[in-house]
């Protein structure tokens, strides 16, 4: 671990200079530089110090934090085909998260199996074609550049009815798919 790079990197973000850091830690302008560039280590009451005057502490300085994926692009898309409907899931590992979106694509005539009732609530937005939402013993057309909103306390599930393939941004919260 680089301690030097991580507590430079804190140091800037709080807009402190080298001179203003070892003041305010009883330290030197050299000792901190020597730090910063990995030329000495820290005792952990040295190293806390210095936490302390850059707002962190030493759980959160050494928390190994896995860099979060912000955006994702098709590379990192999951695609599997179901015969009637193909789905591509947008987010990887979306199951951990508190939303789940997806693109559904169905074939001409194609419908999805009837989902079951569950915890959450569903959101979709027809991209292309036009669709039957069946929910419950209700059915309501979707066309293209509508959207629909529901709580999944009941029976559900797709069918396209356009010529040709329909396309849907879906998505459920908390995650199903």
């Amino acid at each position: 671990m680089e301690i030097g790079y991580k507590v430079k990197t804190l140091r800037l973000k709080n807009n402190l200079t080298q001179e203003e850091l070892a003041d305010r830690c009883d330290l030197t302008k050299g000792y901190i530089s020597q730090l910063e560039n990995d030329l000495t280590n820290p005792t952990l009451d040295t190293l806390n110090d210095i936490l302390v005057v850059l707002g962190s502490s030493l759980g959160d300085f050494f928390e190994d934090k896995e860099s979060e994926n912000i955006v994702f692009t098709d590379a990192d898309f999951v695609v599997k085909d179901y015969g009637d409907t193909t789905t591509t899931w947008l987010i990887q590992s979306a199951q951990k998260n508190e939303m789940e979106p997806i693109i559904l694509e169905l074939k001409e005539k194609g419908s999805e199996e009837t989902d079951m009732p569950h915890e959450g609530e569903e959101f979709g937005y027809v991209l292309e074609g036009k669709i039957k939402l069946i929910l419950g013993k209700t059915s309501y057309v979707v066309n293209k550049n509508e959207a629909f909103y529901y709580k999944a306390d009941k029976k559900h599930k797709l069918e396209n009815i356009s010529d040709g393939v329909s396309k849907v941004l879906w998505i459920s919260c908390p995650p199903n798919f």
